[in-house]
Order: C-alpha cells, then sequence, then structure tokens
C-alpha cells in the first residue's frame, strides 16, 4: 500500500466514485485511478467497493473500515509535516482559522492584531463563511482552528471548547416607541416587523424558539448573515432588529438605540474548534489562549489528542 493509493481511497469516497472527478482532483488519469485501486484491492485480499458493471456504487464492509485507517494516516502524514515545520521554523508558518463574519468582524480583531504582533512571520489566513462551511474545513484539513456559534459542539471529530457567551439585544431607530417598553418584552417586539439573522448563524434557532415558546409568531420581513447588513436596514427604518449584543458600536451606530434583552433570549456560547488528531503548532495554541486565557496549551490538547479507546479503532 503506498501513499498515491490512500490519498486515491479518500478522494473516490470524497467525489462520490466519480472517478473522472477523482482523477482531476489527483491530476491523473481514470484509468491510472482505476490501476491503483484494483492493485490495492489485489494486495489486501478484498473488494473494497461495490460495483455496477465498470462504475463505482458505494463501499463494501472492509472498504469502510479501510476508509477509517486512510483518514487516520493521511492525517498523520500532514501531522508528520507539521512537526518537522514546527522544529524547523517555529516562529513561521501559516495558521488557518475559519470563521463567520461575526466573528471575524466582532470578536476576533483584537485577538489578530495581538497575534500578529507576536508572530509576525506566520501568515495569518481568515476564511469567512457559513458554520457548515467552518466544520467542513476543519473536517478535510483545510482550516487549523474554528470559530462559530452553531455546528461544531455536535461533531465528534472535533474537540470544542467555551470562546465565550452573549445573548441577543434588540436594536431601534432612535427615538423608536419599542426603546420606552419597561420592561421589555416579547409580544412588544413581535408586533413591529423584524430584520434578524439568516436561519443557522448566529443564534437564529434559539430566537425562533424563544418567540415559539411564547406561543409568538413574528413577521421576519429580512433576514442577513451579519449584523452590520441587519443595522443598516434598520436605519432605513424597515424594521426593528435582532442582532448579537456584542455587534453594537456606540460611536459608529449614532442613529441607533441597543435595547437589552438578555432576560428574554438565552445565552449562546461561541466555541473554538480543532480536529481531533490535528497536530497543531506552537502559534496555533498562543492564537487560542489569545482567544480565552483559559485555553491553555494542555488544556486544549487534552482535547485534541484522541482518547485511547478512539485511537485502538
Amino acid at each position: 500500500m503506498n501513499f498515491q493509493q490512500l490519498r486515491i481511497i479518500r478522494e473516490t469516497v470524497r467525489q462520490n466514485f466519480n472517478l473522472t472527478e477523482v482523477g482531476n482532483a489527483l491530476f491523473t488519469s481514470q484509468s491510472g485511478v482505476s490501476k491503483h485501486i484494483k492493485d490495492l484491492e489485489d494486495e489486501l485480499g478484498v473488494e473494497l467497493f461495490v460495483r455496477k458493471g465498470k462504475r463505482l456504487t458505494g463501499l463494501t464492509d472492509p472498504g469502510r473500515e479501510l476508509v477509517t485507517i486512510v483518514e487516520r494516516l493521511l492525517l498523520d502524514a500532514k501531522n508528520i509535516k507539521h512537526l518537522a515545520a514546527q522544529y524547523a521554523n517555529r516562529d513561521e508558518g501559516q495558521l488557518t482559522i475559519a470563521t463567520t463574519h461575526t466573528q471575524a468582524r466582532y470578536a476576533l480583531p483584537r485577538v489578530v492584531a495581538e497575534f500578529r504582533k507576536a508572530f509576525p512571520k506566520v501568515h495569518l489566513a481568515l476564511h469567512q463563511g457559513s458554520p457548515a462551511e467552518t466544520l467542513a474545513l476543519l473536517l478535510e484539513g483545510k482550516a487549523d482552528i474554528g470559530v462559530a456559534t452553531e455546528a461544531l459542539a455536535d461533531e465528534p471529530e472535533l474537540a470544542t471548547f467555551p470562546f465565550y457567551a452573549w445573548h441577543h439585544a434588540v436594536v431601534v431607530p432612535a427615538g423608536h416607541p419599542l426603546a420606552a417598553a419597561q420592561p421589555l418584552n416579547l409580544r412588544a417586539i413581535a408586533d413591529y416587523p423584524i430584520i434578524t439573522y439568516h436561519e443557522g448563524f448566529t443564534g437564529r434557532a434559539r430566537i425562533d424558539q424563544t418567540f415559539a415558546a411564547a406561543a409568538l409568531d413574528p413577521d421576519v420581513v429580512l433576514s442577513a448573515l451579519d449584523a452590520d447588513v441587519i443595522k443598516t436596514y434598520v436605519e432605513l427604518e424597515l424594521g426593528i432588529g435582532i442582532i448579537a449584543s456584542g455587534a453594537f458600536n456606540e460611536a459608529k451606530d449614532r442613529g441607533l438605540a441597543l435595547l437589552n434583552a438578555d432576560h428574554l433570549f438565552p445565552a449562546n456560547v461561541t466555541r473554538i474548534a480543532v480536529r481531533r488528531g490535528h497536530y497543531l503548532r506552537d502559534f496555533a495554541y498562543k492564537f487560542i489562549e489569545l482567544c480565552a486565557p483559559s485555553l491553555t496549551r494542555s488544556v486544549v490538547q487534552s482535547g485534541v489528542t484522541p482518547r485511547a479507546e478512539e485511537a485502538a479503532i
């Protein structure tokens, strides 16, 4: 079994058994891919793929077990390269962070600024996307660290750690009647058109659950991926906004007022995630600690290192 065969096995599953696409992804021919697969099956003495004619349609039982081993071997091979780079160039390299717009815009600027001062030779790549895209980048090994509120905590392949807790708040144009509501309540909020986050972003599910629990059906007239867009349309008086409280800046959002709603909406937790078994450079641990001082190297390592029973599978 060679490294190219391992890559072909993984890519065949990723490309939904389309060998033409596998060849394109690995810069080789379809016939070359087929030969590598056949040679490996002959070497192991078992069929790894279910076939219909000349097409591959799925994995056999031994094929499914092999894919798990292949993923681990390829991850370990990548970790070896990271380990060598760690000792050859301790303060140089690349750190890739996958996150959402809200985190990149409001939670991470201080961390990024401090990190750049401490590690000027490290190329920091910041990929913005949805929580699902953040998860995919981590699982595919294309990101070292992920930061998001949704999607990460329920994935067993990831070790996740709390970054910070936050609440939603209501944002209205200055002088809006809702600002006089004491105390602010859900029914009063539901009387107005609402502009808030798109489904799957920045705690939107908890907003919906809160209104549903109160038997209220608010009129969400517009949904957006980030708070800046929400605030723009609130300024145009198209509705009131529900945003993450940390996404409001008094100095910049002068035409708006932020109304505390901690008593109405449950707390959300933004999490930092790393794929289990993924080798982290020293500067990656430092980035995480800059996010949350309690997340020391030893704390993170205990989560990232595969458990003994998992490693034995």
